[in-house]
Protein backbone atom coordinates (compact mmCIF):
# COMPACT_ATOMS: atom_id res chain seq x y z
CA UNK A 1 0.00 0.00 0.00
CA UNK A 2 1.48 3.29 -0.83
CA UNK A 3 1.02 6.59 0.53
CA UNK A 4 -1.64 7.96 -1.54
CA UNK A 5 -3.44 4.29 -0.91
CA UNK A 6 -2.99 4.80 3.07
CA UNK A 7 -4.72 8.36 2.95
CA UNK A 8 -7.57 6.94 0.96
CA UNK A 9 -8.43 4.35 2.90
CA UNK A 10 -7.92 6.35 6.01
CA UNK A 11 -9.97 9.21 4.66
CA UNK A 12 -13.08 6.75 3.46
CA UNK A 13 -12.92 5.09 7.41
CA UNK A 14 -13.16 9.06 9.09
CA UNK A 15 -16.19 9.14 6.49
CA UNK A 16 -17.63 5.73 7.17
CA UNK A 17 -20.89 5.69 9.32
CA UNK A 18 -20.40 4.98 13.07
CA UNK A 19 -21.97 1.99 13.34
CA UNK A 20 -19.18 0.71 10.27
CA UNK A 21 -15.99 2.61 12.35
CA UNK A 22 -16.44 1.19 16.00
CA UNK A 23 -16.85 -2.64 14.43
CA UNK A 24 -14.43 -4.66 16.76
CA UNK A 25 -11.27 -5.28 16.05
CA UNK A 26 -10.40 -8.06 17.91
CA UNK A 27 -12.23 -10.46 20.16
CA UNK A 28 -11.74 -8.67 22.90
CA UNK A 29 -13.13 -5.59 21.97
CA UNK A 30 -16.79 -7.90 20.99
CA UNK A 31 -19.42 -6.96 23.08
CA UNK A 32 -22.05 -9.36 23.93
CA UNK A 33 -22.07 -13.35 22.26
CA UNK A 34 -19.97 -14.82 24.78
CA UNK A 35 -22.05 -17.90 24.34
CA UNK A 36 -19.50 -18.45 21.15
CA UNK A 37 -16.75 -16.61 21.85
CA UNK A 38 -16.34 -16.87 25.62
CA UNK A 39 -12.65 -17.80 26.38
CA UNK A 40 -13.82 -21.56 26.74
CA UNK A 41 -16.01 -21.48 23.69
CA UNK A 42 -14.55 -23.46 20.56
CA UNK A 43 -15.31 -20.33 18.42
CA UNK A 44 -12.83 -18.22 20.23
CA UNK A 45 -10.01 -21.11 20.38
CA UNK A 46 -10.38 -21.48 16.69
CA UNK A 47 -9.86 -17.79 15.88
CA UNK A 48 -6.94 -17.96 18.60
CA UNK A 49 -5.73 -20.81 17.16
CA UNK A 50 -6.03 -19.63 13.43
CA UNK A 51 -8.01 -23.22 12.06
CA UNK A 52 -11.60 -21.95 11.29
CA UNK A 53 -13.22 -24.23 9.31
CA UNK A 54 -16.44 -23.44 6.99
CA UNK A 55 -18.91 -21.49 9.31
CA UNK A 56 -22.21 -20.12 9.35
CA UNK A 57 -23.48 -16.91 11.31
CA UNK A 58 -26.89 -17.11 11.95
CA UNK A 59 -28.78 -14.22 13.69
CA UNK A 60 -30.92 -10.83 13.18
CA UNK A 61 -29.50 -7.66 12.06
CA UNK A 62 -27.20 -5.41 14.22
CA UNK A 63 -25.95 -8.67 16.33
CA UNK A 64 -22.70 -8.96 15.03
CA UNK A 65 -22.42 -11.78 12.22
CA UNK A 66 -20.09 -9.17 9.88
CA UNK A 67 -18.06 -7.83 12.41
CA UNK A 68 -17.17 -11.61 14.28
CA UNK A 69 -16.21 -11.98 10.11
CA UNK A 70 -13.71 -8.61 10.61
CA UNK A 71 -12.53 -10.05 13.68
CA UNK A 72 -11.25 -13.14 12.31
CA UNK A 73 -9.86 -11.16 8.62
CA UNK A 74 -7.73 -9.42 11.44
CA UNK A 75 -6.54 -12.19 13.13
CA UNK A 76 -6.30 -15.26 10.74
CA UNK A 77 -2.77 -15.75 8.64
CA UNK A 78 -5.27 -16.83 5.72
CA UNK A 79 -6.24 -14.55 2.82
CA UNK A 80 -9.74 -12.97 3.53
CA UNK A 81 -12.14 -12.41 0.50
CA UNK A 82 -15.66 -10.86 1.15
CA UNK A 83 -18.58 -10.68 -1.06
CA UNK A 84 -22.38 -10.05 -0.94
CA UNK A 85 -24.70 -11.90 -2.16
CA UNK A 86 -27.07 -9.37 -2.98
CA UNK A 87 -25.42 -8.16 -5.82
CA UNK A 88 -22.73 -11.17 -6.64
CA UNK A 89 -22.68 -13.41 -9.21
CA UNK A 90 -21.02 -17.18 -10.42
CA UNK A 91 -18.54 -14.67 -12.04
CA UNK A 92 -17.56 -12.88 -9.00
CA UNK A 93 -17.04 -16.70 -7.09
CA UNK A 94 -15.11 -18.26 -9.93
CA UNK A 95 -12.17 -15.18 -9.69
CA UNK A 96 -12.85 -15.98 -6.09
CA UNK A 97 -12.19 -19.42 -6.27
CA UNK A 98 -9.39 -19.09 -9.13
CA UNK A 99 -7.42 -16.95 -6.94
CA UNK A 100 -7.60 -19.11 -3.95
CA UNK A 101 -6.37 -21.90 -6.37
CA UNK A 102 -3.25 -20.04 -6.91
CA UNK A 103 -2.54 -18.89 -4.05
CA UNK A 104 -3.07 -22.21 -2.23
CA UNK A 105 -0.49 -23.74 -5.49
CA UNK A 106 1.90 -21.31 -4.76
CA UNK A 107 2.54 -20.72 -1.31
CA UNK A 108 -0.03 -22.81 0.85
CA UNK A 109 -2.12 -19.89 2.10
CA UNK A 110 -5.78 -20.21 2.52
CA UNK A 111 -8.52 -18.40 1.26
CA UNK A 112 -11.17 -17.59 3.75
CA UNK A 113 -14.51 -16.17 1.64
CA UNK A 114 -16.93 -14.67 3.59
CA UNK A 115 -20.40 -14.28 1.72
CA UNK A 116 -22.69 -11.59 3.66
CA UNK A 117 -26.45 -12.64 3.36
CA UNK A 118 -25.79 -16.11 1.63
CA UNK A 119 -29.01 -16.90 2.06
CA UNK A 120 -29.62 -14.76 -1.24
CA UNK A 121 -27.68 -16.90 -3.29
CA UNK A 122 -30.04 -19.59 -4.99
CA UNK A 123 -29.45 -23.24 -5.01
CA UNK A 124 -27.03 -23.14 -8.42
CA UNK A 125 -25.03 -20.78 -6.94
CA UNK A 126 -24.78 -22.20 -3.34
CA UNK A 127 -24.13 -25.90 -5.27
CA UNK A 128 -21.08 -23.84 -7.14
CA UNK A 129 -19.37 -23.17 -4.27
CA UNK A 130 -19.48 -26.68 -2.83
CA UNK A 131 -17.00 -28.54 -4.44
CA UNK A 132 -14.10 -25.73 -3.45
CA UNK A 133 -15.54 -26.07 -0.03
CA UNK A 134 -15.50 -29.60 0.16
CA UNK A 135 -11.41 -29.97 -0.90
CA UNK A 136 -10.62 -27.33 1.05
CA UNK A 137 -10.02 -24.39 -1.72
CA UNK A 138 -12.09 -21.79 0.54
CA UNK A 139 -13.05 -21.92 4.09
CA UNK A 140 -16.77 -20.49 4.22
CA UNK A 141 -17.87 -17.83 6.25
CA UNK A 142 -21.39 -17.55 5.62
CA UNK A 143 -23.95 -14.54 7.39
CA UNK A 144 -27.51 -14.82 7.48
CA UNK A 145 -30.53 -13.31 9.55
CA UNK A 146 -32.45 -16.21 7.81
CA UNK A 147 -32.90 -19.86 9.50
CA UNK A 148 -29.74 -21.45 7.65
CA UNK A 149 -31.58 -25.11 7.77
CA UNK A 150 -34.04 -23.01 5.23
CA UNK A 151 -32.17 -21.16 3.13
CA UNK A 152 -28.42 -22.89 2.67
CA UNK A 153 -28.13 -26.21 0.91
CA UNK A 154 -28.40 -28.95 2.70
CA UNK A 155 -24.56 -30.13 1.61
CA UNK A 156 -23.16 -26.92 2.53
CA UNK A 157 -24.84 -27.15 5.88
CA UNK A 158 -23.18 -30.63 6.28
CA UNK A 159 -19.86 -29.56 5.94
CA UNK A 160 -20.02 -26.28 8.22
CA UNK A 161 -20.43 -25.65 12.04
CA UNK A 162 -23.44 -22.80 12.48
CA UNK A 163 -23.06 -20.36 15.39
CA UNK A 164 -26.41 -18.72 16.31
CA UNK A 165 -25.99 -15.06 17.40
CA UNK A 166 -28.42 -13.89 19.63
CA UNK A 167 -30.08 -10.28 19.81
CA UNK A 168 -27.49 -8.14 22.33
CA UNK A 169 -29.41 -7.10 25.85
CA UNK A 170 -29.86 -3.92 26.94
CA UNK A 171 -26.43 -3.65 28.80
CA UNK A 172 -24.63 -4.47 26.33
CA UNK A 173 -25.85 -1.83 23.49
CA UNK A 174 -25.70 0.72 26.22
CA UNK A 175 -21.94 0.25 26.36
CA UNK A 176 -21.17 0.42 22.73
CA UNK A 177 -23.60 3.57 23.11
CA UNK A 178 -21.09 4.83 25.59
CA UNK A 179 -18.17 3.57 23.47
CA UNK A 180 -19.65 5.46 20.66
CA UNK A 181 -20.29 9.18 22.42
CA UNK A 182 -16.96 9.12 24.24
CA UNK A 183 -14.40 7.02 21.78
CA UNK A 184 -12.07 9.63 20.67
CA UNK A 185 -10.10 7.17 17.53
CA UNK A 186 -13.39 5.61 16.07
CA UNK A 187 -16.54 7.20 17.76
CA UNK A 188 -17.69 10.74 18.28
CA UNK A 189 -15.14 11.50 21.06
CA UNK A 190 -13.94 14.63 18.91
CA UNK A 191 -17.18 16.11 19.27
CA UNK A 192 -17.04 16.61 22.86
CA UNK A 193 -20.52 14.89 23.47
CA UNK A 194 -22.08 13.84 26.79
CA UNK A 195 -24.90 11.48 26.93
CA UNK A 196 -27.80 11.45 29.76
CA UNK A 197 -27.95 8.35 31.49
CA UNK A 198 -32.05 8.42 30.85
CA UNK A 199 -31.13 9.14 27.46
CA UNK A 200 -28.25 6.31 27.03
CA UNK A 201 -30.99 3.79 28.28
CA UNK A 202 -33.69 5.05 26.16
CA UNK A 203 -31.50 4.17 22.86
CA UNK A 204 -30.56 0.64 24.18
CA UNK A 205 -34.37 -0.13 25.23
CA UNK A 206 -35.47 0.60 22.11
CA UNK A 207 -32.74 -0.61 19.72
CA UNK A 208 -34.57 -3.75 20.71
CA UNK A 209 -31.00 -6.10 20.23
CA UNK A 210 -30.00 -4.17 17.09
CA UNK A 211 -26.50 -2.38 18.25
CA UNK A 212 -26.68 -0.43 14.42
CA UNK A 213 -30.02 1.31 15.31
CA UNK A 214 -28.78 2.69 18.44
CA UNK A 215 -25.23 4.23 17.10
CA UNK A 216 -26.92 5.39 14.18
CA UNK A 217 -29.20 7.75 16.73
CA UNK A 218 -26.03 8.28 18.67
CA UNK A 219 -24.62 9.83 15.59
CA UNK A 220 -27.31 11.44 14.19
CA UNK A 221 -28.15 13.43 17.68
CA UNK A 222 -24.37 13.88 18.12
CA UNK A 223 -24.44 15.84 14.58
CA UNK A 224 -27.38 18.25 14.55
CA UNK A 225 -27.14 19.11 18.12
CA UNK A 226 -26.63 22.55 18.92
CA UNK A 227 -23.49 22.91 21.39
CA UNK A 228 -24.76 23.98 24.97
CA UNK A 229 -23.17 27.33 26.92
CA UNK A 230 -20.50 24.91 28.45
CA UNK A 231 -19.07 23.88 24.78
CA UNK A 232 -20.42 20.90 24.93
CA UNK A 233 -22.95 18.68 23.26
CA UNK A 234 -25.63 17.06 25.25
CA UNK A 235 -27.84 13.86 24.43
CA UNK A 236 -30.77 14.41 26.46
CA UNK A 237 -33.52 12.08 26.90
CA UNK A 238 -35.56 14.53 24.62
CA UNK A 239 -32.81 14.47 21.73
CA UNK A 240 -32.87 10.89 21.97
CA UNK A 241 -36.53 10.51 21.44
CA UNK A 242 -36.09 12.87 18.30
CA UNK A 243 -33.30 11.05 16.46
CA UNK A 244 -35.21 7.38 17.13
CA UNK A 245 -38.70 8.05 16.09
CA UNK A 246 -39.87 4.72 16.37
CA UNK A 247 -38.45 1.06 18.05
CA UNK A 248 -36.66 -1.27 16.12
CA UNK A 249 -38.91 -4.70 15.70
CA UNK A 250 -37.23 -7.60 14.64
CA UNK A 251 -39.27 -8.62 11.90
CA UNK A 252 -38.43 -9.39 8.14
CA UNK A 253 -42.08 -10.47 5.91
CA UNK A 254 -40.03 -13.01 4.05
CA UNK A 255 -37.68 -14.04 6.81
CA UNK A 256 -37.85 -16.09 10.43
CA UNK A 257 -39.43 -13.57 12.45
CA UNK A 258 -42.46 -13.30 10.02
CA UNK A 259 -42.71 -17.00 10.54
CA UNK A 260 -42.88 -17.03 14.13
CA UNK A 261 -44.63 -14.25 14.93
CA UNK A 262 -47.61 -15.29 12.55
CA UNK A 263 -47.22 -19.08 14.08
CA UNK A 264 -47.78 -17.61 17.47
CA UNK A 265 -50.71 -15.40 16.40
CA UNK A 266 -52.61 -18.86 15.43
CA UNK A 267 -51.19 -20.42 18.02
CA UNK A 268 -52.14 -18.28 20.73
CA UNK A 269 -55.96 -17.66 19.11
CA UNK A 270 -56.51 -21.18 18.57
CA UNK A 271 -54.91 -21.54 22.56
CA UNK A 272 -58.19 -19.53 23.44
CA UNK A 273 -55.84 -16.49 24.40
CA UNK A 274 -57.29 -13.33 23.04
CA UNK A 275 -54.15 -10.54 24.69
CA UNK A 276 -51.87 -12.85 23.34
CA UNK A 277 -53.80 -12.90 20.00
CA UNK A 278 -54.13 -8.85 20.09
CA UNK A 279 -50.44 -8.47 20.91
CA UNK A 280 -48.83 -10.40 17.98
CA UNK A 281 -50.94 -8.97 15.66
CA UNK A 282 -49.85 -5.52 16.60
CA UNK A 283 -46.23 -6.88 16.61
CA UNK A 284 -46.71 -7.71 12.90
CA UNK A 285 -49.07 -4.14 12.18
CA UNK A 286 -46.24 -2.51 13.93
CA UNK A 287 -43.84 -3.74 11.37
CA UNK A 288 -45.73 -3.95 8.27
CA UNK A 289 -47.09 -6.77 7.88
CA UNK A 290 -49.64 -7.21 5.08
CA UNK A 291 -53.09 -6.76 6.33
CA UNK A 292 -54.67 -9.13 3.90
CA UNK A 293 -52.26 -11.87 4.59
CA UNK A 294 -53.49 -11.77 8.45
CA UNK A 295 -57.18 -11.59 7.52
CA UNK A 296 -56.38 -15.03 5.60
CA UNK A 297 -54.94 -16.21 8.76
CA UNK A 298 -57.86 -15.24 10.86
CA UNK A 299 -60.12 -17.17 7.96
CA UNK A 300 -58.53 -20.06 7.98
CA UNK A 301 -57.76 -20.31 11.76
CA UNK A 302 -61.98 -19.53 12.12
CA UNK A 303 -62.31 -22.87 10.11
CA UNK A 304 -59.73 -24.98 11.28
CA UNK A 305 -59.81 -24.66 14.94
CA UNK A 306 -63.23 -23.26 15.57
CA UNK A 307 -65.44 -25.07 13.28
CA UNK A 308 -68.73 -25.69 13.58
CA UNK A 309 -68.53 -24.99 17.31
CA UNK A 310 -69.47 -21.44 16.66
CA UNK A 311 -70.30 -21.46 12.63
CA UNK A 312 -69.93 -17.40 12.95
CA UNK A 313 -67.00 -17.34 13.87
CA UNK A 314 -65.82 -17.78 9.92
CA UNK A 315 -68.27 -15.17 8.64
CA UNK A 316 -66.96 -12.74 11.45
CA UNK A 317 -63.24 -13.69 9.83
CA UNK A 318 -64.51 -13.30 5.92
CA UNK A 319 -66.02 -9.73 6.72
CA UNK A 320 -62.94 -8.42 8.42
CA UNK A 321 -61.36 -9.63 5.59
CA UNK A 322 -63.29 -7.99 2.89
CA UNK A 323 -64.01 -4.96 5.39
CA UNK A 324 -59.56 -3.90 5.84
CA UNK A 325 -59.19 -4.20 1.87
CA UNK A 326 -61.86 -1.57 1.76
CA UNK A 327 -61.04 0.25 4.24
CA UNK A 328 -57.06 0.21 4.79
CA UNK A 329 -54.82 1.16 7.71
CA UNK A 330 -54.71 2.91 10.27
CA UNK A 331 -58.46 2.02 10.95
CA UNK A 332 -58.18 -1.71 9.16
CA UNK A 333 -56.41 -2.70 12.75
CA UNK A 334 -59.65 -2.14 14.39
CA UNK A 335 -61.03 -4.91 12.52
CA UNK A 336 -58.60 -7.12 12.84
CA UNK A 337 -58.43 -6.94 16.40
CA UNK A 338 -62.21 -7.61 16.53
CA UNK A 339 -62.07 -10.51 14.08
CA UNK A 340 -58.56 -11.74 15.85
CA UNK A 341 -60.51 -11.36 19.65
CA UNK A 342 -63.81 -13.43 18.20
CA UNK A 343 -61.82 -16.17 16.99
CA UNK A 344 -59.41 -16.43 20.12
CA UNK A 345 -62.39 -16.17 22.44
CA UNK A 346 -64.92 -18.44 20.29
CA UNK A 347 -64.80 -22.28 21.61
CA UNK A 348 -62.83 -24.45 19.81
CA UNK A 349 -63.41 -27.32 17.63
CA UNK A 350 -60.83 -29.04 14.93
CA UNK A 351 -63.54 -31.57 13.74
CA UNK A 352 -63.84 -30.12 10.28
CA UNK A 353 -60.26 -30.40 9.68
CA UNK A 354 -60.17 -34.02 11.14
CA UNK A 355 -63.10 -35.03 9.03
CA UNK A 356 -61.32 -33.84 5.74
CA UNK A 357 -58.02 -35.18 6.94
CA UNK A 358 -59.72 -38.82 7.54
CA UNK A 359 -61.75 -38.79 4.17
CA UNK A 360 -58.50 -37.63 1.81
CA UNK A 361 -56.64 -40.38 3.89
CA UNK A 362 -59.60 -43.07 2.78
CA UNK A 363 -59.50 -41.62 -0.97
CA UNK A 364 -55.90 -41.76 -1.06
CA UNK A 365 -56.31 -45.42 0.36
CA UNK A 366 -59.06 -47.03 -1.46
CA UNK A 367 -59.25 -44.82 -4.75
CA UNK A 368 -62.72 -43.90 -6.46
CA UNK A 369 -65.27 -46.52 -4.97
CA UNK A 370 -68.90 -46.33 -7.21
CA UNK A 371 -71.31 -44.39 -5.51
CA UNK A 372 -74.26 -45.97 -4.33
CA UNK A 373 -76.91 -46.04 -7.57
CA UNK A 374 -80.06 -44.64 -5.74
CA UNK A 375 -77.16 -41.33 -5.20
CA UNK A 376 -76.36 -41.40 -9.16
CA UNK A 377 -77.61 -38.54 -11.27
CA UNK A 378 -81.12 -39.40 -13.07
CA UNK A 379 -81.37 -36.44 -14.47
CA UNK A 380 -80.72 -37.88 -18.04
CA UNK A 381 -82.88 -40.10 -20.44
CA UNK A 382 -82.02 -44.31 -20.14
CA UNK A 383 -80.95 -43.59 -16.23
CA UNK A 384 -83.31 -45.32 -15.36
CA UNK A 385 -82.49 -48.26 -17.61
CA UNK A 386 -79.50 -48.26 -15.94
CA UNK A 387 -80.17 -48.32 -12.44
CA UNK A 388 -79.34 -44.97 -11.65
CA UNK A 389 -81.69 -43.49 -9.19
CA UNK A 390 -83.88 -45.45 -7.95
CA UNK A 391 -85.19 -46.48 -4.67
CA UNK A 392 -83.77 -43.11 -4.03
CA UNK A 393 -85.59 -41.65 -0.70
CA UNK A 394 -86.19 -37.63 -1.08
CA UNK A 395 -85.27 -36.64 2.78
CA UNK A 396 -88.05 -33.79 2.86
CA UNK A 397 -90.65 -36.00 2.64
CA UNK A 398 -89.66 -37.70 5.88
CA UNK A 399 -90.24 -36.87 9.45
CA UNK A 400 -86.92 -34.53 10.63
CA UNK A 401 -86.38 -34.29 7.14
CA UNK A 402 -84.21 -37.00 7.88
CA UNK A 403 -84.41 -40.77 6.37
CA UNK A 404 -81.38 -43.51 6.56
CA UNK A 405 -80.52 -44.75 3.65
CA UNK A 406 -76.82 -45.61 2.12
CA UNK A 407 -74.91 -42.24 1.14
CA UNK A 408 -71.62 -43.92 1.83
CA UNK A 409 -69.64 -46.49 -0.93
CA UNK A 410 -70.88 -49.51 0.05
CA UNK A 411 -67.11 -50.29 0.88
CA UNK A 412 -67.26 -47.68 3.76
CA UNK A 413 -70.48 -48.86 5.29
CA UNK A 414 -70.07 -47.24 8.86
CA UNK A 415 -67.29 -45.17 8.55
CA UNK A 416 -67.08 -41.70 10.64
CA UNK A 417 -65.36 -39.29 9.11
CA UNK A 418 -67.13 -36.11 11.07
CA UNK A 419 -67.34 -36.27 14.49
CA UNK A 420 -68.72 -33.01 16.25
CA UNK A 421 -67.17 -32.46 19.52
CA UNK A 422 -69.01 -31.37 22.52
CA UNK A 423 -68.57 -27.35 22.57
CA UNK A 424 -70.26 -24.73 21.21
CA UNK A 425 -72.67 -24.93 18.72
CA UNK A 426 -71.31 -28.39 17.93
CA UNK A 427 -73.03 -30.01 20.96
CA UNK A 428 -76.15 -28.60 19.42
CA UNK A 429 -74.93 -30.56 16.28
CA UNK A 430 -74.41 -33.73 18.38
CA UNK A 431 -77.99 -33.57 19.94
CA UNK A 432 -79.94 -32.86 16.82
CA UNK A 433 -77.88 -35.57 14.60
CA UNK A 434 -78.33 -38.04 17.76
CA UNK A 435 -82.20 -37.10 17.90
CA UNK A 436 -83.47 -37.83 14.41
CA UNK A 437 -81.31 -40.83 14.04
CA UNK A 438 -82.73 -42.34 17.11
CA UNK A 439 -85.91 -41.39 15.99
CA UNK A 440 -85.55 -42.57 12.50
CA UNK A 441 -84.56 -46.11 14.70
CA UNK A 442 -87.61 -46.20 16.86
CA UNK A 443 -89.50 -46.11 13.61
CA UNK A 444 -87.67 -48.56 11.90
CA UNK A 445 -87.58 -50.89 14.57
CA UNK A 446 -91.62 -50.47 14.64
CA UNK A 447 -91.27 -52.25 10.76
CA UNK A 448 -88.52 -54.53 11.47
CA UNK A 449 -85.77 -52.17 10.43
CA UNK A 450 -81.99 -52.62 11.49
CA UNK A 451 -79.98 -50.36 14.08
CA UNK A 452 -78.28 -47.17 13.09
CA UNK A 453 -75.17 -45.70 14.08
CA UNK A 454 -75.65 -43.04 16.73
CA UNK A 455 -73.41 -40.45 16.88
Amino acid sequence: MDLFDYMRQNSQEKEAPLAARLRPRTLEEVVGQQHIIGRDKLLYRAIKADKISSIIFYGPPGTGKTTLARVIANTTSAQFTQINATVAGKKDMEEVVEAARKLRGMYGKKTILFIDEIHRFNKGQQDYLLPFVEDGTVVLIGATTENPYFEVNGALLSRSVIFELKPLSKEDVKELIHRAVYDSERGMGAYQAVIDEDAADFLADIADGDARHALNAVELGVLTTQRSADGKIHITLETAQECIQKRAVRYDKTGDQHYDTISAFIKSMRGSDPDAAVYYLARMLYAGEDIKFIARRIMICASEDVGNADPQALQVAVAASLAVERIGMPEAQIILAHAASYVACAPKSNAAVTAIGRAMQEVEATGSLPVPPHLQDAHYKGAAKLGHGLDYKYAHDYPNHYVKQQYLPYELTGREFYSPSGNGYEEKIRAHMRRIRAEEGESHAKTGAGDDHIL
